[in-house]
């Protein structure tokens, strides 16, 4: 039976982020990155890539992953006839999943770690390691198996509220090119569309919304519903996938001793927005490195509660800022009065887009610029208006 100091459940930017910072504290270490899907492939995904993230790569050596790809400065955001559209502080990227998650497994395997195809359908915790289907030994594991995590639910840890969205791929329509553009529902809250020009002649386009108790929507109505708020946006898409986001809470608690959840598995996705990547890249960086310390130390099992301790220091005050800006949005009020503060204050659209990107929180700007709008009652500038103001 293999024998590693860390293997890690899963091969995306979480599971790669956990190799890369394991490594990085501890070279010599004995890295499994298990994933039961072969490399490139594609994932469900809104291929947004905010510059945070980057950021964080840098810090363990990965630097120009995306020098080849175009940025995408632009964000329009719009509610029926009101919106915003301006010049994000630092622009973002689109990358499709299938480059992006091979470029970071390829710079990961670089590092040393070891690439194995193997898909995990169970654990056993015992007093000295873990074993992975009776065929894999692990010091410590890192569950960084998505939305559905296996690891997860052997752990017996539950997330709160999911969302459903559809993803596929179709031509840049007029007037949407070199923009990130949502959508936001008129009837349901929070839902949105969502249109962002790869740089390629090709835009991720989709539609998402958070679940209640009845059934997910069917394809047929999430495309329906995409058509409404971006009509012409899902014309000839091909490579349509849904999946499921495990919306982030006020709380966060991740299990601790010798098993670690992040990412997705982890239940971090902003429930805002439904971005999740820098969430997974921070996570997969603190617990590799609480991994990599715990087992250079011979204490392997205190690897989650070191964990535990740093992420919640880098992410708890902005998941309750969060938390609490996804439900003032279930709001149709708010959010007009936020599409409005954001036209009239620049200040107020850079602060919600590094709330709805990476760790930023509701500042003292962002509150007043919504009181203001809450209180005026001047008519909101038209979408198309706005934009050439910006301009």
């Amino acid at each position: 039976m293999p024998g590693w100091d860390l293997a890690v459940v899963g091969a995306g930017p979480a599971g790669a982020a956990t190799a890369l910072g394991a490594l990085h504290t501890a070279p010599g270490l004995r890295v499994a990155l298990l994933d039961r899907a072969d490399f490139p492939r594609d994932k469900a995904c809104g291929d947004g890539v905010a510059p945070h993230v980057l950021d964080r790569l840098a810090e363990v050596g990965v630097t120009g992953l995306l020098d080849d790809r175009v940025p995408v400065a632009r964000l329009r955001l719009a509610r029926g006839d009101r919106g915003v559209d301006r010049m994000m502080a630092r622009p973002s990227y689109v990358v499709p999943r299938r480059l992006l998650d091979a470029r970071l497994v390829e710079a990961a395997c670089g590092a040393g770690a070891m690439l194995v195809r193997h898909r995990v359908r169970d654990l056993a915790v015992g007093h000295s390691d873990v074993v992975l289907d009776g065929r894999h030994r692990a010091a410590v594991v890192v569950g960084a198996d998505g939305a559905r995590s296996v690891v997860r639910r052997r752990l017996g840890w539950s997330t709160a509220r999911t969302a459903f969205a559809l993803r596929g791929y179709a031509p840049v329509s007029a007037g949407r090119e070199q923009a990130q553009v949502i959508a936001f529902g008129t009837a349901r809250q929070p839902a949105y569309a969502w249109s962002f020009d790869r740089g390629d002649g090709l835009a991720n386009v989709g539609y998402g919304e958070v679940l209640g108790r009845g059934p997910a929507p069917t394809r047929s109505e999430l495309l329906d519903r995409l058509e409404e708020l971006l009509p012409g946006a899902g014309r000839d898409g091909t490579d349509w996938k849904g999946h499921h986001l495990p919306l982030s809470g006020a709380r966060w608690w991740p299990p601790t001793g010798r098993v670690l959840l992040v990412g997705d598995a982890a239940g971090l996705v902003n429930p805002m927005t439904g971005e999740g990547i820098y969430y997974a890249v921070a996570t997969g960086l603190a617990a590799g490195r609480a991994a990599a310390r715990a087992i250079t130390a011979g204490r392997p099992e205190t690897a989650g509660h070191c964990y535990r301790r740093a992420a919640r220091a880098h992410l708890l005050p902005h998941l309750r800022h969060t938390a609490l800006a996804a439900r003032l949005t279930r709001s149709g009020a708010v959010l007009d009065a936020g599409l409005r503060a954001s036209a009239r204050d620049g200040r107020v659209f850079d602060d919600l887009v590094e709330l709805g990107l990476a760790r930023g929180r509701i500042t003292p700007t962002v509150v007043r610029g919504l009181a203001r709008a809450l209180l005026s009652t001047a008519p909101v500038r038209p979408v198309e208006e706005s934009r050439a103001c910006a301009s």
